[in-house]
């Protein structure tokens, strides 16, 4: 077992308790749901309904962590704090 193998089964052990941000927007051209993953670059779904969007990015979630432990990047999950905010321009 590789250092990326134990990174990735300690998330796996810890995957009940694994709490991940999502920013959700709603997108008028697809009329659905897009969901974005701050802390995992690029890992993004969607949905028609906010509930399809939200099962979908459990999915990428999952699946944004195999690949990462397969091409050896998975670094070890720190948890971010994100802040949502607005402005006017």
């Amino acid at each position: 077992m590789d250092y990326n193998d134990i990174i990735y089964s300690k998330y796996l052990r810890k995957k009940l308790f694994m709490k991940f941000k999502v920013v959700i927007t709603y997108d008028s051209e697809y009329e659905g749901y897009v969901v974005d993953v701050p802390e995992l670059v690029g890992c993004m779904s969607q949905g028609k309904t906010m509930d399809e969007a939200l099962n979908n990015i459990k999915d990428a979630i999952k699946g944004w962590l195999t690949v990462e432990k397969k091409h050896g990047r998975l670094e070890v999950y720190k948890e971010k704090e994100v802040f949502l905010g607005e402005v006017t321009v």
